[in-house]
């Protein structure tokens, strides 16, 4: 029968995410099968599955630490923000709508039968489930219809371990603070707590540690000092993504509002000969550009707006006529071409508005998703390339014709005549070691080698080592209940 543990926190970007990663690959060094479980999260940041749907990117990556494929039952509810008030709503790996922030509170608690459901089924494949929360208990405004937090912790029977963040200060008043607002059934369901992401020497906290124990009467797991490598590890969240300095090659990305599947930027920023900056709005794309790689959007009509209203578009001509390159990543690649057509208002109204008109091809949305793993070719390198695609709407013009990538002996994607701008919609490209090197090497990029997928290997035994010697593994394990 398996067991199975629930990790919730005192607040947002706490450090579950990594957490619950370090701990299915500590639980996988013991020879446990382990799975990963995220009742509900919100992310723009997805990653497609083997069984042909989509995830939180996170869950993908606690997948990996727990050396199994992803499946949609990791992540049964996810929320992909369309605007301050609006979401699409993915269930169980398929688009199931778009509801307003307060449609959805009245009808979240809807979905706990799917939720259920694909918990009890991941169950049946796995010795351990290690869950993660999203946000905080704390928010008991939430707590009515809850399926995140409290409300599954109730309904699965899970026991509960909270993280604090001393990185952010309070961390005493975190803890105590969630015991002190939690209703009494709700209280006893957390039995242990974690401190997260300390600074200097953790025995200096050992008074703080007691000081929460007394108030709260649970359990002390450990002080986990900052994980330094964290930044190896694919970012889930935007506010996560920054400039990473390296050589003398740079690539430019503009962060757009509603910027999705960034993950293909850390590929990217591994090389020790590329220098990779984000630019935030209200700055001008610097003019030493080698690449200005435009990235994926949620709402692509308005992230457009958004990259005019920036200037950004000024700065991406004159990029072009100074001969530098440029690529565009799915909704980049839709941005780059001459028109948007939203005849069914997916976006929005319906409405069709002109592109960049970078690149000869013009993209109409449509209501059907695209999801799939994709395997391609670079026809320059002949350097194999998987991916996966995730998108609304079809693009061809022109420049589809000859273009550089081939799937299945068919062209995808766009090259310009010069072949220096280009586009396509496939994310996670970069991660095939030839092909980035191959497409990095012919821009000018020197000093490449790094083999990215290795590393992640490597940072997730090296997240799990660290966990194990400043947290109480054991003990946590055997927190996990029988479900």
């Amino acid at each position: 029968m398996a067991k199975a543990i629930m990790i919730q926190g005192t607040g947002s970007n706490v450090g579950k995410s990594v957490l619950v990663a370090g701990l299915a690959r500590a639980a996988l060094r013991r020879g446990l099968s382990v799975a990963p479980f995220k009742p509900q999260n919100m992310s723009n940041n997805a990653a497609v599955t083997c069984d042909g749907g989509e995830i939180g990117r996170a869950q993908a990556l606690q997948a990996r630490a727990a050396g199994r494929e992803p499946v949609v039952d990791m992540n049964p509810v996810l929320l992909k923000p369309e605007s301050g008030r609006r979401a699409q709503i993915i269930v169980q790996g398929q688009r199931h709508g778009t509801l307003h922030a307060r449609d959805y509170g009245q009808q979240k608690a809807r979905l706990l039968p799917k939720v259920m459901e694909s918990f009890r089924r991941l169950a049946e494949t796995a010795d351990l489930i290690i869950v993660e929360g999203a946000g905080s208990p704390a928010e008991t405004n939430l707590r009515h219809g809850d399926i995140a937090n409290m409300g599954f912790a109730e309904a699965a029977g899970v026991p509960v371990v909270l993280v604090g963040d001393i990185d952010r200060g309070g961390v005493i008043a975190q803890i105590v603070g969630t015991h002190a607002v939690l209703a009494p059934d709700d209280r006893a369901r957390i039995r242990a707590f974690v401190v997260n992401k300390f600074r200097g020497d953790p025995q200096l906290f050992a008074d703080g540690m007691q000081d929460i124990v007394r108030h709260t009467n649970w359990a002390g797991l450990g002080s986990l000092p900052w994980f330094e490598d964290a930044w190896r590890l694919p970012a889930e969240d935007v506010m996560d993504i920054a400039s990473r300095r390296g050589g003398s090659f740079k690539i430019v990305v503009p962060r757009l509002r509603r910027i999705a599947n960034f993950d293909d930027l850390d590929p990217l920023a591994s090389e020790p000969g590329v220098d990779v900056e984000l630019v935030d709005p209200g700055r001008a794309l610097p003019g030493n550009a080698d690449l200005v790689l435009i990235p994926g959007s949620k709402s692509t009509i308005s992230d457009l707006a958004d990259f005019r209203a920036n200037g950004w578009d000024i700065d991406l001509r004159a990029h072009v006529r100074r001969g530098g390159h440029v690529l565009g990543i799915c909704g980049g690649y839709q941005m780059l071409g001459q028109t948007i057509a939203d005849p069914d208002g997916i976006e929005g109204p319906p409405t069709t508005v002109e592109g960049l008109g970078i690149l000869r091809v013009s993209t109409t949305m449509s209501p059907q998703k695209r999801l799939a793993v994709t395997r391609a070719m670079d026809l320059q390198s002949r350097e194999p390339v998987t991916g996966y695609e995730i998108h609304l709407g079809d693009t061809t013009g022109p420049d589809c014709t000859e273009t550089w990538l081939s799937v299945d002996g068919r062209p995808h994607g766009a090259t310009s005549p010069d072949g220096r701008v280009l586009g396509c919609y496939l994310h996670g490209l970069f991660s095939a070691d030839g092909f980035r090197h191959a497409f990095l090497g012919r821009l000018g990029a020197q000093d490449l080698g790094n083999r990215y997928d290795d590393g992640v290997e490597a940072a997730l035994d090296d997240l799990a080592r660290h966990l194990e010697t400043h947290l109480d593994i054991e003990a946590l394990l055997r927190l996990a209940a029988p479900v």
